[in-house]
């Protein structure tokens, strides 16, 4: 299963990756009202296990409960276009621009080969999978700061093995929020890749 950190921070070891796919998958189980041991790492929500728009803000809510955080509001593609503007990831038609493409083979590394300019939104979002999905949260989680914003301490645990906390003052761990994140990453892309004329 190919992996890549798309944020720097802290790196939190409290929460573990196959945590984070159980509670993903329990989270979809709930929201689409099946079995979440029939659910796959790999499968897309949308294709495989039939998730509709409002659904996604159902599961990001539940995420959002089981780990004291705040999941990205919109698609990477939105915010290239706030960025870099309109157009710049998708054409007038609802279609990838090659830039567009280009941006989302490096975000979802799993589906470099189905990417490619003129693939319509709704194809693109398809890919979102179990697994893209506990990355992102996998990313948010590893913004927590060294030390506690509302003590100083540096005492982080989870009882539950899913929230975290200050071992010295007992209160909830403050991460970056979602669109931060993925507006930080698409900036340092930029910086590095060049893909969007400036």
């Amino acid at each position: 299963m190919a992996k890549e950190k798309f944020f720097g921070g802290f790196m939190q070891h409290l929460v573990s990756e196959e945590r984070v796919i159980e509670e993903t998958k329990k989270s979809i189980g709930e929201s689409l009202r099946i079995d979440p041991a029939s659910i796959a790492a790999e499968n897309s929500l949308i294709q495989n296990l039939g998730a509709e728009s409002l659904d996604f803000l159902d599961i990001n809510y539940r995420l959002e409960q089981a780990f004291g955080i705040r999941i990205a509001r919109h698609f990477v593609l939105e915010h290239v276009e706030e960025l870099f503007g309109e157009g710049a990831a998708i054409d007038d038609k609802g279609c990838l621009t090659e830039r567009g493409a280009q941006l989302l083979k490096i975000r979802l590394v799993d589906h470099q080969d189905v990417l490619k300019a003129g693939m319509e939104l709704d194809q693109a979002t398809a890919l979102i999978t179990v697994q893209s999905m506990a990355r992102g949260i996998m990313d948010i989680l590893s913004s927590l700061p060294e030390s506690c914003p509302h003590c100083g301490g540096a005492r982080w645990k989870s009882d539950d093995g899913a929230r975290i906390g200050c071992g010295a003052c007992g209160k909830d761990a403050v991460f970056r929020n979602g669109d931060e994140l993925i507006q930080e990453w698409l900036k340092r892309v930029q910086e590095e890749q060049k893909i969007f004329p400036s």
